[in-house]
């Protein structure tokens, strides 16, 4: 087939060559809901990963082979000047392999590391394809499901340019922000939706949003949504979305946790694998540190004073916040990320340690996936992770799209073994070295040295505003600098009392 008849093929709206609603007939929505659902994780619990090496699917159609330039795709003229505008004049290998097939309507299964381009990979593809329709109040076209807010923030950051250039209206669909605006947003119209599950779900449900209509979705970072229990949703939402569109499933690892999202919503899907599921890349380096528990926290923070800026991982919210205290207290400008904060704050925290105004970023796996940051090159789990795929993942923060960083795990005596196993599982061969704070060693590995010690703001709670007046509050019914009422006294009882007394001091004049 020449390049020109593939190109015409790859807009069309059509689905040829095996591609047709009814190829897809034997996987209905109908079909597919009398088939027992397995479920992942049930009463809101983490379910337990299911181990063991993800088995592709067998290809039936053969993929149409890699491109060397966007040049090479077809895509619209003004899309190709931004593309190089932006000094992207060659795929990344992820782009090259899947954007061919998937621009033709292809279904897709690929799996890259982290900054690996997974993401206008399916991107440019879900946009071109969509471009040049509209949609209908409360029914859009195309849909992206991420696991997380800042993973949904960072694909919208990074489609919006592409998408406004193709005068396609996007939305974002998070929970922790407000409901009654992304409403509003999908009442007005929008072709692509980028959402988490359950915010989705729970406009689905308000019937503020309809998927009847959605003709290409996407699932990126699929396994991370069953590990966090999200399957049901995904599969909810799933069964709901045009039987016979197109689908793409991205992801930096691949295991048998998403088998049954292959097996039910995959149809003869391109496989496509850059890395292996360790995703283990050349330029970074893995760096094990043997600490004793009375020095962690010593060494930890010498690290967070260094020069530059480090990402640090810590296993609860109220690790990081603790931990985040006392590295400002320390003078070192720190901000915590977590779960537990508003969508707002974790924009704004991000966009500081984006700036350099802070310089270290003290959070949970919340930021394990969907943060992008350029020039990190450090990453500190200062609490090891659980398994290997956060391992993974939180070290993907760093050595982004060719760049070189360190992964630096702190490891106490009595958790070697369990990292040790963790490590083999991510096909990981670290350096390990004994440390203690203050040593040259440890200066040589992570650049750290001593911090300042002069508090900065932000490590004490602010302070209470003064009452008006200057007087203490003393309860309901008070006025500044008079008495409040005696303890269980009601409003009346001391109204009463204060009418009494003031009566008496009346007497007490006159008599006077």
């Amino acid at each position: 087939m020449n390049r020109s008849a593939r190109t015409n093929d790859r807009f069309s709206n059509a689905r040829k060559d095996g591609f047709s609603g009814s190829d897809r007939s034997g996987r209905s929505r109908s079909q597919s809901q009398g088939r027992p659902v397995a479920r992942s994780g049930g009463n809101g619990r983490r379910p337990s990963a299911v181990q063991g090496e993800f088995t592709p699917p067998v290809t039936v159609t053969p993929a149409l082979p890699a491109v060397s330039t966007f040049g090479e795709l077809g895509l619209p003229a003004e899309l190709l000047e931004m593309l190089t505008s932006l000094g992207m004049n060659e795929p990344f290998p992820i782009q090259a392999a899947t954007l061919p097939n998937s621009l033709v309507g292809r279904d897709v299964l690929g799996r890259g590391r982290t900054g690996s381009g997974k993401t206008l990979a399916f991107g440019l593809a879900l946009l071109v394809r969509t471009a040049g329709r509209r949609a209908e109040p409360r029914k859009p076209l195309a849909l992206v499901l991420v696991p997380t807010r800042e993973l949904a923030q960072q694909v919208t950051d990074a489609l919006t340019p592409y998408a406004r250039l193709l005068k396609l209206r996007l939305a974002t669909v998070v929970g922790g922000m407000s409901i009654g605006r992304q409403a509003g947003a999908l009442r007005g119209g929008v072709e692509v939706v980028v959402a988490t599950p359950g915010r989705l779900m729970d406009l689905v449900e308000r019937k503020d949003c309809r998927l009847d209509r959605v003709d290409i979705t996407v699932l990126d970072e699929a396994d991370q949504m069953a590990d966090m229990g999200f399957m049901p949703q995904v599969t909810e939402l799933l069964d709901q979305v045009r039987p016979d569109g197109q689908r793409m499933l991205f992801s930096a690892t691949l295991d048998r946790n998403i088998d049954l999202l292959v097996r039910r919503y995959l149809h003869d899907p391109v496989v496509h694998s850059v890395d292996p599921s360790a995703g283990a890349v050349t330029t970074m380096e893995h760096h094990v540190l043997y600490v004793h528990g009375a020095d962690k926290h010593a060494t930890a923070t010498e690290i967070a004073a260094r020069d530059g800026r480090v990402m640090m991982f810590l296993d609860t919210k109220h690790a990081v916040d603790q931990f985040t205290r006392h590295l400002l207290s320390s003078g070192v400008r720190a901000a915590a990320l977590h779960g537990g904060k508003s969508q707002p704050q974790r924009t704004r925290t991000l966009a500081q340690f984006k700036t350099g105004h802070v310089t270290v970023l003290v959070a949970t796996n919340v930021a394990a996936r969907g943060i992008h940051v350029d020039d990190l090159h450090l990453v500190v789990n200062v609490d090891p992770p659980s398994d290997h795929k956060d391992y993974l993942h939180r070290g993907g923060r760093t050595a982004r799209a060719g760049e070189s960083g360190s992964v630096v795990t702190l490891v106490l005596p009595n958790q070697r073994r369990d990292m040790t196993r963790l490590l083999s599982d991510a096909r990981i061969r670290p350096q390990i070295t004994q440390v203690r704070s203050g040593e040259a060693e440890l200066s040589r590995i992570t650049g750290a040295q001593a911090p300042s010690g002069v508090p900065l703001s932000g490590s004490a709670p602010a302070a209470e505003r003064p009452q008006r007046g200057g007087a203490p509050f003393r309860g309901m019914g008070t006025r500044p600098g008079r008495a409040g009422r005696a303890g269980g006294e009601s409003r009346r009882s001391a109204e009463a009392r204060q009418t009494a007394e003031a009566r008496k001091a009346a007497r007490v004049r006159r008599g006077a």
